[in-house]
């Protein structure tokens, strides 16, 4: 299964987003769940791809098999950019995992 979770700061502006989870396990995997893990993977790479190539946003980005992890600066939080960008890939993500319950989880937190 794979988790996906959007995080906001206190003054309720996305500002990181995490997943775990993939697909590399052939004896329970399914083909739906490949293309599930895929969808997912690709939208959350798109939004990595937006942020820095075309907005330049300096992320704090961490990346190694199964694991993703995204988070902008407090000063980039405003750029309706940016807002458009990780508010897509939330709402796409979102939809995904009220399709495929099964296979994807997404949440949303406040930063502690």
């Amino acid at each position: 299964m794979m988790h996906v979770t959007f995080r906001r700061d206190s003054r309720q502006r996305l500002s990181s987003v995490f997943a775990e989870g993939h697909a590399e396990l052939p004896e329970t995997s399914s083909d739906e769940f490949s293309l599930v893990c895929a969808a997912v993977s690709g939208i959350l790479q798109a939004a990595r791809l937006g942020l820095e190539a075309h907005v330049k946003v300096p992320l704090d980005a961490t990346q190694s098999s199964g694991n993703l992890s995204l988070r902008w600066p407090s000063s980039c939080r405003d750029d309706e950019r940016v807002q458009a960008i990780v508010d897509t890939a939330r709402l796409a993500i979102a939809q995904i995992a009220s399709q495929y319950p099964q296979h994807v989880r997404c949440v949303e937190e406040t930063e502690a």
